[in-house]
């Protein structure tokens, strides 16, 4: 492990060179990593093709491919000196252990959805380890498992398990170009979530590379590392490399439904009660909300609230009209307004894809990025239709962002806050993701939307978990506080939000297995000396 007095001179030593001659620093830096990468690796020969300086004609198109927000392809945002595409562990292991004894920073990339773009930028001299090439999945329909490795996209995944079996499927996102390493040891969460809980309640093994280049699995990393990552975010104490997961349970014919409903349809009154009655209801029932500003179809030109209702039944349409007549009649769910299918089917439904796509395009990796913002809470007790008519009022007024709710209750319910380090659980009616996308490019958009998020947002403190304000993980926000210095005392800002009391536990694990912090971003696990 280099010292911080090494660190310091190699990064005083670059801004000196960089500033006279960025070219030869770069050759030299491409050179000395290269010759490192031969020597540590047992496949040394392709080492050169899969290895990226910002004079290879494709850095930019492999730096882009996984750029899902266009807020980070601008030609002020700093690039990374290298990118480095590893095609087995061995080589994973060898860019940890020379990045290490060259004092260089490493952002971890497995697929890019990542909203503020911590994988792939950063304000100090960086390289990115990229995990494309490892994407290998094995399901095994026989053991109800799959080995799934980090640079896989959900989609790939949801496609192989299709193939093998139509009794399996596994509880993670609806948007199928999500890498898998970085959506699963943030936690993970989909429309199963209710029956199922988040990914994490399922990975009985990973595979991943510490500080010191070690390939460890779970025996050989221990159970307090194995913790860590299955929540707390990988990329502050390892690279993950690959996760074993059970599978669960999927009936043949699941049902869905999109229904909207607007404020002249009583969406007060029906948001309320969506809200008293999802934390009880059929565990296999998902119902996701969207809540956007629109123009009132009833009434041209004028501006009102809209709510989208999307659900996800694990059984056929019989047996979801009736339970929704039992405990949400208001909603008016008719046989006729559902569609039965397939878990994979399902699948594409929740992508917006029309019910004829074929599933293969569940292995396509292309995303239609835009400039964006997000943001997320959770709410613990039901906001008051006072609450939701001035909500709606607010939406209308601020005309762009909106709100998505997803509803919790369930087998979250049962499951301990510590039991991973995901932390919002009993207690928590459901979660909002506030999202605002654009077109324009610049300073100016930037700041005017990612200003109208940040008032919606505002607008919602009274109705939101308090002390600390919880937030998602997966949702990276780093308005609510970065490490630039590396301290703890920065660190537990925005680590309190994320992990609430599980904090602590990881602050510890960190020092246990990078006592270094070789592994670290602006929202990373501190170390409690830093």
């Amino acid at each position: 492990m280099v010292t911080k007095l090494h660190n310091y001179g190699f990064f005083l030593f670059f801004i000196i060179v960089l500033s006279s001659s960025s070219l030869a620093f770069s050759a030299t830096l491409y050179d000395n990593f290269l010759q490192c990468l031969t020597t540590k690796t047992n496949s040394p020969k392709n080492i050169s093709s899969i290895l990226y300086t910002q004079n290879n004609t494709q850095f930019t198109s492999v730096l882009d491919a996984y750029i899902r927000n266009l807020r980070f392809t601008s030609a002020t945002t700093r690039k990374p000196l290298l990118i480095f595409t590893p095609v087995n562990p061995t080589q994973v292991s060898a860019v940890v252990i020379c990045s290490n004894s060259l004092g260089l920073h490493v952002k971890i990339r497995s697929g890019g959805h990542d909203y503020d773009g911590l994988s792939y930028i950063s304000d100090d001299p960086f390289v990115i380890l990229d995990m494309i090439n490892l994407r290998n999945i094995k399901v095994d329909p026989v053991a109800g498992t799959a080995y799934i490795e980090a640079g896989a996209t959900l989609g790939e995944l949801y496609y192989r398990i299709s193939e093998k079996s139509n009794v399996y499927g596994f509880p993670a996102s609806v948007c199928p170009t999500v890498g898998v390493g970085g959506h699963v040891s943030g936690g993970g969460y989909g429309n199963m979530i209710r029956k199922y809980g988040l990914s994490v309640d399922h990975i009985i093994d990973a595979q991943v590379v510490d500080y010191q280049g070690r390939i460890l699995n779970r025996k050989s990393m221990g159970e307090d590392l194995f913790w860590a990552i299955r929540g707390g975010g990988g990329a502050s104490f390892a690279v993950v490399l690959s996760f074993t997961v059970n599978l669960v349970p999927v009936p043949g014919t699941v049902t869905v439904f999109n229904v909207l409903r607007y404020q002249s349809d009583n969406a007060t009154d029906l948001v309320y009660k969506w809200q008293t009655v999802m934390k009880d209801i059929d565990h296999n029932l998902f119902i996701r909300l969207l809540l956007q500003p629109v123009t009132d179809p009833k009434q041209k030109g004028k501006k009102t609230a809209r709510v989208t209702f999307i659900a996800l039944y694990l059984g056929n349409s019989d047996s979801l009209v009736s339970v929704l007549n039992v405990a949400f009649p208001e909603l008016g769910i008719r046989k006729q307004d559902c569609q039965e299918m397939s878990w994979v089917q399902s699948a594409l439904f929740w992508a917006n894809f029309d019910n004829d796509t074929s599933p293969d395009v569940l292995l396509n990796r292309t995303y239609n990025a835009d400039y964006g913002k997000r943001k997320s809470d959770y709410v613990q007790t039901p906001i008051p239709k006072q609450g939701l008519e001035l909500l709606w009022q607010k939406l209308v007024q601020i005309g762009k962002p909106g709100l998505v709710f997803n509803s919790y209750g369930g087998i979250m319910n049962e499951i301990a806050a510590d039991a991973v380090p995901f932390p919002h659980r009993n207690g928590n009616l459901f979660k909002i993701q506030y999202s605002i996308g654009w077109k324009d490019a610049g300073q100016t958009a930037d700041d005017t939307n990612i200003g109208l998020i940040r008032q919606l947002y505002a607008f919602m403190e009274p109705y939101v978990s308090q002390n600390p304000r919880g937030t998602y993980l997966n949702y990276r926000d780093v308005d609510i506080g970065i490490n630039r210095n590396w301290t703890y005392k920065e660190g537990e800002v925005y680590g309190r939000k994320y992990f609430l009391g599980n904090f602590d536990r990881l602050v510890k694990v960190k020092g246990e297995v990078d006592p270094g912090n070789f592994f670290r971003n602006e929202q990373s696990i501190p170390l409690l000396n830093s």
